[in-house]
């Protein structure tokens, strides 16, 4: 029974498992002390909980289906519906995150369509949102968690921060757009249908906007990164505490005792600084494929300074395998519960889409 538990757990955290275990390898090279407290960027840590906090208060109000219903009155095609569903998914995530925005709005996705008896632009429509969220939630410090990390490490101003990211964003936006295009514009069976949704209460709406602003405001060091935590927690309902994704947060602290431990091994550091000498973008991309790309920003930073390389090459690599984004996976097993005859055909479509949005990024970063 243990073993099957241990074996669970694995399964459904893979990246916090080896965030856990490298940690724990890593006590026998630096043994435990007070100096661990100094690995851990409580900023990173402390936004990160707030926001998601928010956002489980705005998601409990239905507010980004909701927003998604009304759009979606306007469309008559399914390619219509799948731009509406793409679209909102690449705008939303700039703001609550990749992760969040593909847990909304595939499963919308996958309602909607099968309310209209057209099931099958299902599959593309949901790789393509896959792809949008973790393009658009480039653009923004909050739209990912590495995006926070690099944003607070090395203290990016928020313009070059639009700016690095921008042409990447621009460029993998209008590839989406051109790659919707292969799903049906008629079909003779379909007729949009859209759930119905419970009322929000303005009050509510209200109170997250402020938190949110709040939240955002500590992100831009606007407000104290504890005051702004200590609000969005006594502002918010209780209830949405066991929402928060907890798992992700401990994965930080996990490889940020790793990492900080690495970097007392001289060895390890300098041969690490010498790989990333001017290479970062293609090594941050690269370790992304294998590692994901939270992971692989929290272990390269240390032995960088270039943020600039590093936030491109991080945000390009969440394209490409199926592990370079976490996001991916969940937006995956949501597809995978929804209809498990059609993994195979859906990694393979996902893997020759995201090809595509990879070979686009190393060309803007070779020739823009």
């Amino acid at each position: 029974m243990k073993a099957r538990s241990i074996r669970a757990f694995l399964q459904k955290e893979p990246v916090l498992s080896i965030a856990l275990v490298l940690a724990c390898i890593s006590l026998f090279f630096v043994p435990p002390s007070m100096g661990y407290i100094d690995y851990i960027d409580w900023k990173t840590l402390g936004c990160l909980f707030a926001l998601m906090l928010v956002v489980a208060g705005f998601r409990k109000m239905y507010l980004f289906t909701k927003l998604s219903t009304i759009l979606l009155r306007y469309a008559h095609t399914p390619r219509q519906v799948s731009m509406i569903l793409v679209g909102v998914t690449f705008f939303s995530s700039m703001l609550v995150t990749n992760d969040v925005a593909l847990i909304t709005f595939v499963p919308l996705t996958i309602v909607v369509f099968s309310l209209c008896k057209e099931t099958r632009p299902i599959l593309f429509t949901v790789i393509l949102q896959t792809v949008a969220a973790n393009v658009g939630s480039s653009l923004t410090p909050v739209g990912n968690p590495q995006n926070l990390f690099i944003y607070s490490y090395y203290h990016i101003g928020l313009g070059d921060f639009f700016l690095t990211m921008f042409p990447y964003v621009f460029s993998g936006g209008v590839l989406v757009g051109l790659l919707l295009l292969f799903i049906p514009k008629v079909s003779q069976s379909f007729t949009l249908q859209v759930q119905e949704t419970p009322s929000i209460a303005k009050g509510k709406l209200i109170r997250y906007t402020l938190l949110f602003l709040v939240s955002l405001a500590a992100v831009f060091d606007f407000v104290s990164w504890p005051v702004a935590v200590l609000i969005v927690v006594v502002a918010s309902e209780k209830l949405l505490l066991k929402d928060v994704d907890y798992s992700l947060l401990l994965t930080f602290v996990g490889f940020f005792v790793f990492v900080g431990n690495i970097g007392h091994l001289k060895q390890v550091t300098d041969s690490l600084t010498r790989l990333l000498e001017k290479r970062e973008f293609f090594v941050s991309l690269l370790a992304s494929q294998i590692i994901s790309n939270v992971p692989a920003t929290l272990l390269l930073a240390q032995f960088t300074g270039n943020a600039t390389e590093l936030l491109k090459g991080v945000n390009a690599g969440g394209c490409g395998t199926l592990i370079a984004s976490m996001a991916s996976v969940i937006s995956f097993k949501i597809f995978a519960h929804y209809e498990a005859k059609r993994t195979i055909l859906y990694l393979v479509f996902f893997t020759i889409v995201n090809i595509l949005f990879v070979l686009l990024f190393l060309f803007i970063h070779l020739f823009w």
